[in-house]
């Protein structure tokens, strides 16, 4: 990354430094990489530090950087990918699912999820919490509700609690004919809880993902991803359907 004169620029600086320190984030620095101190890049490039700020803040709001207690300024992991309203269905956990177990409770779930199962408004039911990492960073976490009507023969099953418990009600799950699904997307703020598990402040724009999963003509599951906003993109395609994408080359207007 060498260094460049900014005063004769046009665009604003903090843009411009902005273009400049993201291709050398492409060519020079590699996943998680700390980058160098405020006061040597302000140098490098001969810029008031104001002027460095408000291009890595931008980076930030774009998602090539991410900047985390403790440890400063990192390069962060591409962008996550997870398609919505795909036309193939597939039930959570079958093959290619990248989201990993991490336990299973069983508990009264929030009234709009209740609503969806067609459960009694204090009727229990089997809650799946998953995470999905890239790069070894957190970037969604995804609350898997389940009634018991649609896994009856969970009895025989051994693990009480825990990863393994989790994964026995979602093979449970898979045993049903799947008819279809249906999602939708909507921006949202971190819960304290998100927020500690994203590694994110509470109140962080996150992206929640609301599936319903339909079997034997009745909504057999309900899954709602929470996904740190700075990891995804939305494009929208002629066939309506919403795609997250990992490519950075194609960016939003």
């Amino acid at each position: 990354m060498g260094t460049t004169q900014l005063d004769s620029v046009p665009e604003p600086k903090y843009w411009h430094l902005r273009t400049v320190l993201s291709e050398a984030l492409d060519s020079e620095f590699s996943v998680g990489e700390i980058l160098p101190n405020e006061r040597d890049l302000a140098a490098r490039f001969g810029v008031a530090r104001a002027t460095l700020r408000q291009a890595l803040e931008q980076l930030e709001l774009e998602g090539r950087l991410q900047r985390r207690r403790g440890v400063g300024t990192t390069v962060a992991p591409p962008r996550m990918g997870v398609a919505v309203g795909a036309e193939q269905h597939t039930w959570p956990g079958t093959a290619g699912d990248a989201w990993q177990p991490v336990d299973c409770a069983t508990a009264v779930p929030p009234t709009a999820v209740a609503q969806a199962l067609e459960t009694g408004a204090d009727e229990p039911v089997h809650i799946v919490r998953r995470s999905r990492v890239t790069h070894g960073q957190p970037v969604a976490a995804e609350l898997l509700y389940i009634p018991a009507s649609s896994v009856p023969d969970l009895s025989g099953i051994d693990a009480p609690s825990g990863a393994a418990r989790a994964r026995a009600v979602v093979r449970e799950l898979q045993r049903l004919d799947l008819e279809g699904q249906d999602g939708a997307v909507e921006l949202g703020s971190a819960r304290a809880d998100d927020a500690k598990e994203l590694d994110r402040l509470p109140g962080a724009p996150v992206l929640v993902v609301t599936t319903r999963f339909f079997a034997e003509g009745r909504t057999a599951a309900v899954s709602v991803a929470t996904y740190r906003a700075d990891t995804c993109r939305l494009t929208f395609g002629d066939s309506g359907g919403v795609e997250i994408h990992h490519d950075q080359e194609r960016r939003a207007s």
